[in-house]
């Protein structure tokens, strides 16, 4: 039984879950910030798919040996490539930071779609579309792999990206459900996240197959999600909206918080704060830096030895929105400063 409690004066929604039940997915209507609906061309993704599914590569044994030689030069100057880093607008900045401590000598070029953040509100054709649109740009920039730095679109749009660009790269995001689990003494945890994640399928098949026999309470803060977007990241009214924002799943007496949206680890400190550091908070930042390393090492696709470790490596910021705004919250994000552009896409 999926059993919902709302509250009426927060725009949060909390899902006590069943591990014997599934969610059910949900309708609404998106709209840009204009006003106007978004339309939504579910079809011209997979005409790309099926035109390169009609193209069969050559065998190796009809490969002449400067082919293959101009093949593996390729790779090397593949591996010189930026990684792309995508997200709604600002959360996915904890991703790069994450990735930048991990893979430091790495070049990458960051897209925060802030023209239509947020995307927990939005319908899952709708993200689908946009991060196809966001993929395509970070392409167009010429990345070797892009991690997609949202929950909230990893779930919802991870699969038809693999299959749209099937000769990139791609790594998601996932609610680091497991290590909670194996983490949490009493048995209960809770997981933050957006609208739109604490209703996806997704979730629940990470709790049946990760979480059997712990209590799993989710809570939609979208109002959170609004702190990071517009840099409130600390002080009594940052505070207060998040310990609002949190109280379904605190009062349900858990020891481990799931960051499930990259916004939020942002917010550690107040959160840590207002639960007297009594809750473990655990989100999924260094597991994805992680896994990005390992898909560049295994493909072969690491910024070469001898290329440039002297000092970090360069980073670009677009955004699809105001960049002047954008450039100040990555700033106060990142703890450097950030010149962002604006993209066309």
């Amino acid at each position: 039984m999926l059993c919902a409690m709302s509250l009426a004066n927060s725009m949060s929604s909390i899902v006590l879950i069943d591990l014997k039940c599934r969610s059910r997915g949900w309708e609404g209507n998106g709209w840009d910030q204009c006003g106007r609906p978004i339309k939504v061309n579910m079809n011209y993704w997979n005409e790309d798919a099926v035109q390169r599914h009609e193209t069969h590569p050559a065998r190796d044994a009809e490969r002449s040996l400067h082919t293959l030689e101009h093949e593996k030069l390729g790779v090397v100057g593949k591996s010189e490539a930026p990684i792309g880093v995508f997200d709604s607008g600002a959360g996915g900045l904890t991703i790069l930071s994450a990735l930048r401590y991990e893979l430091p000598y790495e070049n990458y070029v960051y897209f925060g779609d802030t023209a239509h953040c947020p995307y927990g509100t939005r319908i899952a054709s709708e993200i689908i579309e946009l991060s196809v649109q966001g993929s395509r740009f970070l392409i167009e920039q010429g990345v070797k792999l892009i991690v997609v730095a949202c929950n909230t679109a990893s779930q919802a749009a991870l699969n038809t990206l693999r299959a749209t660009f099937e000769t990139v790269h791609f790594v998601g995001v996932v609610p680091a459900v497991k290590p909670a689990a194996r983490a949490t003494k009493k048995g209960r945890i809770g997981i933050a996240a957006t609208n739109q994640a604490t209703k996806a399928i997704y979730l629940q098949q990470l709790i049946d197959e990760f979480a059997g026999g712990i209590q799993a309470y989710a809570v939609g803060c979208p109002e959170l999600v609004t702190l990071v977007e517009h840099g409130e990241l600390d002080g009594p009214l940052v505070e207060e909206t998040v310990k609002q924002a949190l109280q379904p799943i605190l009062k349900e007496d858990i020891d481990v918080i799931v960051l499930g949206c990259t916004h939020f680890p942002a917010l550690r400190p107040v959160i840590e704060r207002i639960t007297a550091h009594q809750v473990q908070v655990i989100d999924s930042g260094l597991a994805v830096a992680r896994r990005t390393h390992y898909v560049l090492d295994a493909e072969g696709l690491i910024q070469p030895e001898n290329s440039n470790h002297t000092h970090a490596g360069a980073l670009q910021v677009w955004c699809s929105g105001d960049a002047n705004v954008f450039s100040n919250v990555a700033s106060k994000l990142l703890g450097y400063s950030v010149v962002a552009h604006q993209a066309r896409c």
